[in-house]
Parts: C-alpha cells; sequence; structure tokens
C-alpha cells in the first residue's frame, strides 16, 4: 500500500500517510517522480509543477492559488498557497440531486418516548439556570440532593451553568432565552427545574411562553429570589422531578427517530479522506430511513457552501442557504474581522492550508443527500432529512447549538483530538488511528482504519452499529468523563 494518496483523478497534489522523506519515490498513474522535500504525514506536495497563480486543485476543486512557482514534488502550504475567497458572493441555483440507496432494513433503537412524541436516548435530570448568578446555588443543590436521596435510577444529574440571562440586548438576550428554553423540553432529559434569580433579564415569566407546551410534573421552576429558603425548595423540587421520572424506562423505536448533529474540530488532512466521508455516509443512511441529521459551523461552509446549495430541495431552500451563508460573512464583515480567517494553527499543523481546503473536507460530513432545512440559532428543526443550522465553527458553541435544535446526539470528528463533550452524547471519530490508539480515553471510534484498506461499507456498518449501542444507552467518553456543557452564542454588547 503506498504512503500517500491523490484523492481526485484532476488533482494536482497528493496527500502524504506518513511522515515521506526527501526522495522518496512517488508512482502516480502514468507519472513517476521523487520528492523535493520532506513531507509531514497528512500534508500536501505537487504531483506536476504548478504555476504561479495558477489553482491548486484537491477533492477534484480549487483550494487556493500558488504564490510562487511549485516545482514537481514540493511540499505545498501556507508557503505557497493562498486562498482565493473573499466577501459575500451571489449564487445561482443549479439543482443536483445524486441518488442515494434506501436501506433495505429498518434498524430500531431502545430510546425513552415522551409524552410529545420525541424520544431521548438519555434519562436525565437537569438543572438550567436562567443567569449565570444562580450557577453556584444550582451546584449546591444538586450535591445536597444527592447526599440526601437516592439517585442511581436515572442516567445522571447536570447543572448547565453559563455567563448570560442578563447584561444582555436584542438578538443576544433572544438567543439566550430561546436556547435555555429548548433545554426545558429536550428529550434526553426526563425532569428540569428552571432556576433563576428574579432580576434579571432573562425572566421565568416571560421564559415559560417561549418554552410553550410542556409536562408540569416533568418541569418545574424556581424564582431564588421569592424564596425563603431557595437550597431546601430546589431540593425539594428535585426530590419531586426525581420521583416523576425514575421509572422511565426504554422502549424499542425505528432509528428515524434520531436526530444527529454534525460536527468537526481539529480538523486534519485525513479529516476530508476519512471520517467526514464517513459521516456523509451515515447522514445519507439516517435520512434515507426517515431520520434527520443537522449539519453547521457555517463559516467553515465558505468555499464548498455550493455544493450544499446545488443539493437544495427547492428554489426557497436555496434561498435560505445562500442567506444563511452570506449572514454569516456580514457578521465578520460587520466586526471589521477577515471572513476567511481560518484554518487554526491546529489545523495548520495538521496539513490543512486553506479554507477552501478545509470547507471541502467539512461540507462531505452532509453526505449527499438533499438538504431539506435551514435552521436559525436556536430553532427546533421540524423537517426530517439533512439541515442546515446557523452557528459558528467553535467546538462547544456550535456542538452545544446543535443539541439546542433538538439532537439527542452529536457526532465529531478530530484529527487532532479534543476530550470535551457537550449536554448531548458527543461521539469523538478519529480521522487517524494513532490518534485513536494515543487518546483512547478521548475517542469513541477509529475512522482511520479507512486508510489502512478497511472497506467504507464494512466500517459505516461497524460505525452504524456503534451509534445503535450508544442510543441504547452506552457511554461515550467524554460522559465517563464527566465533562459535560454548554455554550451559548454571543455577538453583541455586554451592557
Amino acid at each position: 500500500m503506498n504512503n500517500y494518496l491523490q484523492i481526485h483523478a484532476a488533482d494536482n497534489v497528493a496527500v502524504a500517510l506518513a511522515d515521506l522523506a526527501p526522495e522518496t519515490e512517488i508512482a502516480i498513474p502514468d507519472n513517476r517522480f521523487r520528492l523535493c522535500d520532506a513531507i509531514p504525514k497528512g500534508h500536501k506536495f505537487s504531483i506536476r509543477p504548478i504555476k504561479n497563480g495558477e489553482n491548486v486543485i484537491k477533492y477534484g476543486s480549487p483550494i487556493g492559488h500558488a504564490t510562487q512557482p511549485i516545482g514537481q514534488g514540493c511540499h505545498v502550504h501556507t508557503h505557497n498557497l493562498a486562498t482565493n475567497l473573499s466577501g459575500t458572493l451571489h449564487y445561482e441555483y443549479n439543482p443536483e440531486f445524486p441518488e442515494i440507496t434506501v436501506p433495505d432494513e429498518t434498524p430500531v433503537f431502545n430510546g425513552y418516548c415522551r409524552k410529545n412524541g420525541d424520544v431521548g436516548i438519555r434519562n436525565e435530570l437537569w438543572v438550567v439556570p436562567t443567569v449565570g448568578c444562580v450557577n453556584g446555588i444550582a451546584g449546591q443543590m444538586v450535591k445536597l440532593f444527592k447526599e440526601r436521596f437516592r439517585h442511581d435510577e436515572i442516567d445522571a444529574i447536570e447543572v448547565f451553568s453559563h455567563n448570560y440571562g442578563c447584561s444582555q440586548l436584542g438578538g443576544d438576550h433572544a438567543n439566550t432565552r430561546r436556547v435555555l428554553a429548548n433545554l426545558a423540553t429536550h428529550p434526553n432529559a426526563g425532569g428540569v427545574l428552571v432556576l433563576g434569580l428574579g432580576c434579571e433579564n432573562n425572566q421565568i415569566s416571560a421564559l415559560i411562553p417561549e418554552i410553550g407546551l410542556y409536562d408540569p410534573e416533568r418541569v418545574r421552576f424556581l424564582v431564588a429570589q421569592e424564596s425563603e429558603d431557595e437550597i431546601e425548595e430546589g431540593v425539594s423540587l428535585l426530590a419531586s422531578l426525581y420521583n416523576a421520572m425514575k421509572n422511565d424506562r426504554r422502549e424499542p423505536v425505528p432509528l428515524s427517530k434520531l436526530k444527529v448533529g454534525l460536527k468537526c474540530g481539529g480538523s486534519d488532512g485525513f479529516s476530508g479522506i476519512t471520517a467526514n466521508p464517513l459521516l456523509g455516509m451515515f447522514s445519507d443512511y439516517l435520512t434515507a430511513l426517515g431520520g434527520t441529521t443537522i449539519l453547521t459551523e457555517v463559516p467553515e461552509m465558505f468555499g464548498a457552501e455550493h455544493l450544499l446549495m446545488q443539493r437544495a430541495e427547492n428554489r426557497l431552500i436555496f434561498d435560505q442557504t445562500v442567506r444563511l451563508v452570506n449572514d454569516f460573512k456580514d457578521y465578520f464583515l460587520k466586526h471589521e474581522q477577515p471572513v476567511y480567517e481560518n484554518p487554526s494553527p491546529g489545523n495548520k499543523a495538521g496539513g490543512i492550508t486553506t479554507l477552501e481546503e478545509k470547507s471541502l473536507g467539512c461540507t462531505q460530513k452532509g453526505g449527499l443527500s438533499k438538504v431539506t432545512g435551514v435552521l436559525e440559532y436556536g430553532e427546533m428543526v421540524s423537517r426530517p432529512g439533512l439541515n442546515l443550522l446557523s452557528a459558528p465553527g467553535n467546538d462547544l458553541v456550535a456542538t452545544s447549538a446543535l443539541g439546542f435544535s433538538g439532537c439527542q446526539l452529536a457526532l465529531f470528528t478530530t484529527g487532532r483530538g479534543t476530550p470535551f463533550g457537550s449536554f448531548i452524547p458527543t461521539v469523538k471519530i478519529s480521522t487517524n488511528s494513532e490518534l485513536a490508539s494515543r487518546k483512547k480515553n478521548w475517542i469513541d471510534f477509529d475512522a482511520g482504519t479507512l486508510l489502512l484498506g478497511a472497506g467504507s461499507q464494512a466500517v459505516l456498518k461497524k460505525f452504524v452499529e456503534y451509534i445503535i449501542s450508544v442510543a441504547n444507552g452506552e457511554k461515550v467518553n467524554h460522559e465517563k468523563n464527566g465533562f459535560k456543557e454548554i455554550a451559548i452564542f454571543k455577538s453583541g454588547v455586554t451592557l
């Protein structure tokens, strides 16, 4: 097996699958040469001479242009490659819908069926502060509850601390209220205590209408300033919620009941070769069954957004996708920041040079399915199929956003590794086997086997089986480690 890969026949670069020394002989079809540079694993080298200003092609698409002549067999990276991208763009709707094979099976998982028809994959008791001022009180309540009462008949008890809920205006305030309201009725929670202070902008009286219909046995409210002993009252409410949910039991439901978030972080040169295409295959599989996937990280779509736009189900979805992308570009420009200041240092160390290259890998997580919906930040998903969600690339903010929009779990590809986890199970999928071996306490699934000759359908089958086990209750590493957080997007001023 070669230690290098030309991904697409039109590419003028190849990717090193291992560290390659200068003078290493390369044999591309009808093309033999020797490397003129050392090529780190995951990085690119030219397979023919590239002129100054000529496009560099990877995945069959331009990923930028050469900033100097590049000889055959030379390292192609930040020293000689720059982005072609700038500003907002005009797009034309030219729909293309690749054929998707519908699975001839009806897989199931064992989930918690809620009264509103949603299905949870965890049965947890949550405390949701309306404002950061009561984070400490929430922690005290939970600590005292655990000391006094048995609590092993549910999956977990969590406090989702944050620093918002007051001193916010306009869209930020509305976003905070909306996402906290969504937490109150998330299917992974069997019971929720919404804890307010009393004087904050994010008043419980305004939050309740945002929540909409809820089960009063499963969602309770407490305003600390209105209670003589908020700790004792909070413990009592937690006990009531626990008693209401402790007898919940899993039951078989179709896999199509899953709503799965698609996310990447700490990407490397293998992300677009292994883990991201695996998520794309899974997304196509799940949506073909009638399930739902959500792709986010809008700034990391820049450069490959047209591939999503041409799969928009209709003109309305196309127009919404255009607005999604250009609005996020305008957000950067409004703050006088460069639109294409990406990839991160870790991405570059892993072999990714430009945003086009990163986006061509990122968007592969969405597979080949039609785009059936476009969601604003904090908006609940309502349409099955592949949806696009407005959220930034920041890992914790984006993964939280997926949960806020109704996902029961998130699939997170990484080539560099990360220990974090959101409030929903966050499955870490490594792009390379070395990372999976080195960080067993972080990584849940190794997609690097695709580089070692494992067949894509065999890996997909194994991956589907693993996701079903997670939906059935198997804990992923961040849950085992106790790393569960939320992060709320902020774009405006703080009072």
